[in-house]
Protein backbone atom coordinates (compact mmCIF):
# COMPACT_ATOMS: atom_id res chain seq x y z
CA UNK A 1 0.00 0.00 0.00
CA UNK A 2 0.89 3.65 -0.57
CA UNK A 3 -0.23 7.25 0.75
CA UNK A 4 -2.62 6.54 -2.43
CA UNK A 5 -4.72 4.34 -0.59
CA UNK A 6 -4.29 6.21 2.81
CA UNK A 7 -7.49 7.63 2.81
CA UNK A 8 -9.29 4.83 2.99
CA UNK A 9 -7.78 3.13 5.90
CA UNK A 10 -7.63 6.36 8.06
CA UNK A 11 -11.52 7.35 6.94
CA UNK A 12 -12.29 3.76 7.83
CA UNK A 13 -10.09 3.45 11.25
CA UNK A 14 -11.73 7.16 12.12
CA UNK A 15 -15.34 5.73 11.78
CA UNK A 16 -14.99 2.54 13.71
CA UNK A 17 -13.31 4.71 16.54
CA UNK A 18 -16.42 7.15 16.49
CA UNK A 19 -19.05 4.19 16.40
CA UNK A 20 -17.38 2.29 19.18
CA UNK A 21 -17.32 5.22 21.30
CA UNK A 22 -20.77 6.01 20.43
CA UNK A 23 -21.29 3.16 21.32
CA UNK A 24 -19.54 2.63 24.62
CA UNK A 25 -20.74 5.72 26.34
CA UNK A 26 -24.27 4.77 25.61
CA UNK A 27 -23.33 1.38 27.93
CA UNK A 28 -24.10 3.39 30.94
CA UNK A 29 -27.96 3.11 29.68
CA UNK A 30 -27.51 -0.49 28.07
CA UNK A 31 -24.62 -2.69 29.23
CA UNK A 32 -24.96 -5.09 26.41
CA UNK A 33 -23.03 -2.58 23.74
CA UNK A 34 -19.96 -2.05 25.77
CA UNK A 35 -18.52 -5.30 23.86
CA UNK A 36 -19.43 -3.96 20.48
CA UNK A 37 -17.96 -0.53 21.20
CA UNK A 38 -14.89 -1.58 22.73
CA UNK A 39 -14.56 -4.31 19.41
CA UNK A 40 -15.06 -1.80 17.05
CA UNK A 41 -12.98 1.02 18.78
CA UNK A 42 -10.15 -2.27 18.55
CA UNK A 43 -11.49 -2.48 14.78
CA UNK A 44 -10.11 1.06 14.16
CA UNK A 45 -6.77 0.69 15.41
CA UNK A 46 -6.55 -2.64 13.48
CA UNK A 47 -7.15 -1.31 10.25
CA UNK A 48 -4.76 1.62 10.55
CA UNK A 49 -1.90 -0.52 12.09
CA UNK A 50 -2.69 -3.22 9.53
CA UNK A 51 -2.11 0.03 6.85
CA UNK A 52 0.91 0.76 8.91
CA UNK A 53 2.14 -2.44 8.11
CA UNK A 54 1.34 -2.54 4.22
CA UNK A 55 2.75 0.36 4.01
CA UNK A 56 6.15 -0.66 5.34
CA UNK A 57 6.33 -3.64 2.80
CA UNK A 58 4.66 -1.41 -0.32
CA UNK A 59 7.67 1.61 0.35
CA UNK A 60 10.07 -1.39 1.07
CA UNK A 61 11.96 1.20 3.97
CA UNK A 62 10.94 1.70 7.55
CA UNK A 63 8.44 4.67 7.50
CA UNK A 64 9.80 6.51 10.32
CA UNK A 65 11.27 8.90 7.92
CA UNK A 66 8.75 12.09 7.32
CA UNK A 67 6.58 13.72 9.82
CA UNK A 68 3.72 12.51 8.34
CA UNK A 69 5.47 8.68 8.43
CA UNK A 70 5.63 9.51 12.03
CA UNK A 71 1.81 10.73 12.48
CA UNK A 72 0.74 7.42 11.04
CA UNK A 73 2.90 5.76 13.98
CA UNK A 74 1.59 8.19 16.63
CA UNK A 75 -1.91 7.40 16.03
CA UNK A 76 -1.24 3.68 15.84
CA UNK A 77 0.35 3.78 19.40
CA UNK A 78 -1.61 5.84 21.03
CA UNK A 79 -5.00 4.34 20.99
CA UNK A 80 -3.27 1.45 22.53
CA UNK A 81 -2.49 3.14 25.72
CA UNK A 82 -6.09 4.09 26.36
CA UNK A 83 -7.03 0.66 25.43
CA UNK A 84 -3.90 -0.81 28.04
CA UNK A 85 -4.76 1.86 31.00
CA UNK A 86 -8.02 0.62 31.09
CA UNK A 87 -7.35 -3.14 31.20
CA UNK A 88 -4.84 -2.35 33.93
CA UNK A 89 -6.29 0.54 36.00
CA UNK A 90 -10.13 0.13 34.63
CA UNK A 91 -10.42 3.34 33.73
CA UNK A 92 -12.16 3.87 30.48
CA UNK A 93 -12.25 7.36 29.65
CA UNK A 94 -8.51 7.75 28.78
CA UNK A 95 -9.34 5.62 25.45
CA UNK A 96 -11.46 8.23 24.23
CA UNK A 97 -8.73 11.38 24.54
CA UNK A 98 -6.68 8.53 23.14
CA UNK A 99 -8.92 8.49 19.89
CA UNK A 100 -9.40 12.03 19.50
CA UNK A 101 -5.80 12.44 19.20
CA UNK A 102 -4.92 9.58 16.92
CA UNK A 103 -7.82 10.88 14.84
CA UNK A 104 -6.42 14.30 14.58
CA UNK A 105 -2.89 13.65 13.55
CA UNK A 106 -4.70 11.20 10.74
CA UNK A 107 -6.52 14.33 9.75
CA UNK A 108 -3.39 16.01 9.89
CA UNK A 109 -2.01 13.89 7.21
CA UNK A 110 -5.50 13.36 4.98
CA UNK A 111 -5.10 18.05 4.49
CA UNK A 112 -1.37 17.77 4.09
CA UNK A 113 -0.34 14.24 2.28
CA UNK A 114 2.97 12.97 2.01
CA UNK A 115 4.98 12.61 -1.42
CA UNK A 116 5.46 9.01 -2.15
CA UNK A 117 9.10 8.57 -1.55
CA UNK A 118 10.85 5.25 -0.93
CA UNK A 119 14.54 6.76 -0.85
CA UNK A 120 16.19 6.68 2.38
CA UNK A 121 19.63 8.92 2.93
CA UNK A 122 22.67 6.96 4.39
CA UNK A 123 22.67 8.66 7.57
CA UNK A 124 19.16 6.89 8.29
CA UNK A 125 20.71 3.28 6.88
CA UNK A 126 21.52 2.63 10.26
CA UNK A 127 20.79 -0.25 12.82
CA UNK A 128 19.69 2.78 15.47
CA UNK A 129 17.49 4.35 13.10
CA UNK A 130 14.61 2.08 14.29
CA UNK A 131 15.01 1.45 17.83
CA UNK A 132 15.87 5.39 18.08
CA UNK A 133 12.77 6.47 16.36
CA UNK A 134 10.10 4.10 17.90
CA UNK A 135 11.23 4.70 21.56
CA UNK A 136 11.12 8.06 21.07
CA UNK A 137 7.32 7.97 19.56
CA UNK A 138 6.82 5.45 22.32
CA UNK A 139 7.31 8.23 24.61
CA UNK A 140 5.60 10.83 22.90
CA UNK A 141 2.30 9.06 22.96
CA UNK A 142 2.91 8.16 26.65
CA UNK A 143 3.52 11.56 27.61
CA UNK A 144 0.57 12.97 25.25
CA UNK A 145 -1.88 10.57 27.40
CA UNK A 146 -0.25 11.91 30.55
CA UNK A 147 -1.14 15.10 29.71
CA UNK A 148 -4.37 14.44 28.12
CA UNK A 149 -5.13 12.87 31.97
CA UNK A 150 -3.81 15.88 33.57
CA UNK A 151 -5.79 17.92 31.54
CA UNK A 152 -9.18 15.87 32.74
CA UNK A 153 -8.05 16.30 36.25
CA UNK A 154 -7.71 19.68 35.65
CA UNK A 155 -11.15 20.56 34.63
CA UNK A 156 -13.29 17.62 35.78
CA UNK A 157 -15.91 18.40 39.37
CA UNK A 158 -14.09 17.79 42.32
CA UNK A 159 -14.45 13.97 44.21
CA UNK A 160 -14.59 10.70 42.13
CA UNK A 161 -11.57 9.08 41.66
CA UNK A 162 -9.61 11.63 41.69
CA UNK A 163 -6.64 10.45 43.23
CA UNK A 164 -6.48 7.66 40.57
CA UNK A 165 -6.18 10.06 37.63
CA UNK A 166 -3.12 12.11 39.65
CA UNK A 167 -1.57 8.45 40.03
CA UNK A 168 -2.33 7.65 36.13
CA UNK A 169 -1.01 11.38 34.91
CA UNK A 170 1.81 10.74 37.29
CA UNK A 171 2.63 6.79 36.25
CA UNK A 172 2.27 7.94 32.48
CA UNK A 173 4.66 10.56 32.44
CA UNK A 174 7.83 8.27 34.69
CA UNK A 175 7.08 5.45 32.09
CA UNK A 176 7.21 8.38 29.18
CA UNK A 177 10.44 10.05 30.72
CA UNK A 178 11.87 6.69 30.56
CA UNK A 179 11.84 6.00 26.92
CA UNK A 180 12.61 9.55 26.56
CA UNK A 181 15.54 8.71 27.92
CA UNK A 182 16.26 5.28 25.94
CA UNK A 183 15.62 8.00 23.24
CA UNK A 184 18.41 10.59 24.04
CA UNK A 185 20.69 7.89 24.40
CA UNK A 186 20.30 5.90 21.12
CA UNK A 187 20.14 8.92 18.78
CA UNK A 188 23.28 9.91 20.63
CA UNK A 189 25.03 6.74 19.55
CA UNK A 190 23.31 6.66 16.24
CA UNK A 191 24.62 10.13 15.47
CA UNK A 192 27.97 8.91 16.02
CA UNK A 193 27.85 6.34 13.77
CA UNK A 194 26.16 8.61 11.22
CA UNK A 195 27.66 11.71 11.58
CA UNK A 196 30.84 10.99 14.34
CA UNK A 197 29.88 12.94 17.14
CA UNK A 198 27.61 12.49 20.03
CA UNK A 199 26.09 15.87 20.00
CA UNK A 200 26.48 18.66 18.14
CA UNK A 201 23.56 20.76 19.14
CA UNK A 202 21.70 20.70 16.68
CA UNK A 203 18.07 22.37 17.01
CA UNK A 204 16.34 18.94 16.78
CA UNK A 205 18.98 17.68 19.52
CA UNK A 206 19.08 21.22 21.73
CA UNK A 207 14.99 20.61 21.85
CA UNK A 208 15.09 16.91 22.68
CA UNK A 209 17.14 17.70 25.88
CA UNK A 210 15.21 21.01 26.97
CA UNK A 211 12.14 18.12 26.78
CA UNK A 212 14.04 15.71 29.20
CA UNK A 213 14.89 18.69 31.37
CA UNK A 214 11.38 19.78 31.45
CA UNK A 215 10.00 15.83 32.59
CA UNK A 216 13.44 15.68 34.94
CA UNK A 217 11.92 18.53 36.29
CA UNK A 218 8.62 17.33 37.05
CA UNK A 219 10.26 14.27 38.57
CA UNK A 220 11.96 16.78 40.82
CA UNK A 221 9.41 18.78 41.42
CA UNK A 222 6.75 15.60 42.39
CA UNK A 223 9.74 14.22 44.74
CA UNK A 224 9.70 17.18 46.68
CA UNK A 225 5.60 17.12 47.10
CA UNK A 226 4.36 20.11 45.60
CA UNK A 227 0.83 20.53 44.94
CA UNK A 228 -0.70 17.84 43.11
CA UNK A 229 -3.11 20.55 40.97
CA UNK A 230 0.30 22.50 40.35
CA UNK A 231 1.96 18.80 38.79
CA UNK A 232 -1.24 18.35 36.84
CA UNK A 233 -1.34 21.64 35.42
CA UNK A 234 3.17 20.69 34.84
CA UNK A 235 2.29 18.00 33.29
CA UNK A 236 -0.51 19.10 30.81
CA UNK A 237 1.67 22.10 29.37
CA UNK A 238 4.68 19.95 29.18
CA UNK A 239 3.05 18.26 26.30
CA UNK A 240 3.77 21.51 24.35
CA UNK A 241 7.87 21.58 24.52
CA UNK A 242 7.45 17.79 22.90
CA UNK A 243 5.09 19.04 20.41
CA UNK A 244 7.86 22.29 19.41
CA UNK A 245 10.35 19.39 19.78
CA UNK A 246 8.65 17.26 16.58
CA UNK A 247 7.23 19.72 14.76
CA UNK A 248 7.77 22.77 15.67
CA UNK A 249 11.79 22.55 15.67
CA UNK A 250 11.36 22.04 11.40
CA UNK A 251 9.79 25.33 11.43
CA UNK A 252 12.93 27.53 13.06
CA UNK A 253 15.41 29.27 10.67
CA UNK A 254 18.42 27.56 12.53
CA UNK A 255 16.32 24.03 11.42
CA UNK A 256 17.27 25.09 7.78
CA UNK A 257 20.89 23.19 8.28
CA UNK A 258 19.85 20.98 10.41
CA UNK A 259 21.44 17.42 9.76
CA UNK A 260 17.68 16.31 11.15
CA UNK A 261 15.82 17.74 8.38
CA UNK A 262 15.05 14.40 6.01
CA UNK A 263 11.36 15.90 4.91
CA UNK A 264 12.82 17.02 1.59
CA UNK A 265 16.05 15.21 1.17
Amino acid sequence: MTWVEFPYAALGAMACWAGGSVLSVMQGRNGSLKAPGLLLMLSGTAVITGFLVLFWAGIDRPPLRTLGETRLWYAVLIPLVGFLVEYRWKIGWLKYYCVVLASFFLAINLLYPDVYDKSLMPALQSGWFIPHVVVYLVGYVLLAASSAAAWHNIFRKKGGDRQNVHSLSHHLAVLGFVFLSFGLVFGALWAKEAWGHYWTWDPKETWALISWLGYLGYLHLYSMNVEKQRLQWYLALAFLVLLVCWFGVNYLPSAANSVHSYQSS
